[in-house]
């Protein structure tokens, strides 16, 4: 199985042409979407996005990733292995939280020109690259044959929470916003668990404090305010009743959240 998520929307040629190669080397390949509508170049979105859903997918299942601003550039083209899994794509982050849930993650440079389409377009490395890499791989090809393992991958760092005055408060950050508007930040239910969640506890986010916790968005007892709720990828996300959240107060990616809860601590103290 090979999954596909881009940043190409599907209003142009680009989807079905990267389809094209892999079915005209692998014609028994299954291909699935994950998305094509990621913003355009956010390399940090994609990454998340993949992080959230490529464990979903049954083992050996090849997860083809192109958000590719550079592409063209210097950047390594390369192929993944971790957790079971395969991962092609670029060498700008894309991975970066698969690299850090997968310890033993090994990655290979794309070097082997004879798995690539000719020629290869400096503008489409999905199509001429990256596809035809996904579909040999999908035919069983090793990924030392492709290149060299390397182990200075590009990864950026991946925000967590941090004490920073007396136990119990801890500043977090925005990490996704998807695209109801919920705002997806970078607490866990190591951070704050539904069974420790104390009448005291806050979050202060754009201004607001927030006071309503729960499992899910029926539980928000004042539907015009501000609700959080442990969301399906693993982390406290804050929400508005049939609304968005991130359009009520602005918010944006790296944003900060402030937790307040007697009963916690934070992970990472600094």
């Amino acid at each position: 199985m090979i999954t596909l998520l881009t940043d190409f929307g599907t209003a142009d040629y680009f989807v079905p042409a990267v389809k094209g190669v892999i079915f005209s080397i692998s014609p028994e390949a299954r291909i699935v979407d994950i998305t094509h509508d990621v913003t355009a170049q956010d390399v940090h979105s994609a990454a998340f996005t993949l992080g959230a859903c490529y464990h979903s997918f049954p083992a050996g299942t090849i997860h083809l990733a192109v958000v590719d601003p550079g592409v063209g550039s210097s950047r390594r083209a390369i192929v993944v292995e971790a957790g079971g899994y395969f991962f092609v794509g670029p060498d700008n982050g894309i991975f970066s939280f698969i690299y850090a849930r997968e310890s033993g993650a090994r990655v290979f440079h794309i070097t082997n020109k004879e798995y690539l389409r000719h020629p290869v377009s400096p503008t489409f490395h999905g199509r001429d690259v990256f596809a035809p890499v996904a579909a040999h791989l999908s035919r069983g090809v090793k990924p030392e044959h492709l290149g060299e393992e390397i182990h200075d991958c590009l990864r950026f760092e991946i925000p967590q929470p941090r004490l920073i005055e007396a136990p119990g408060v801890i500043e977090g950050r925005v990490i996704h916003i998807d695209r109801f508007g919920n705002c997806i930040t970078n607490f866990t239910g190591t951070d704050l668990r539904l069974d420790g969640i104390a009448p005291a506890t806050r979050l202060y986010f754009g201004g607001r404090e927030i006071r309503q916790f729960g499992m899910h968005f029926a539980e928000a007892a004042n539907r015009d305010d501000l609700f959080a709720y442990l969301g399906s990828a693993g982390y406290w996300e804050i929400a508005l009743w049939c609304d968005s959240a991130a359009k009520l107060i602005n918010a944006r990616c790296g944003d900060e959240v402030v937790l307040e809860n007697p009963q916690s601590q934070s992970p990472n103290p600094q």
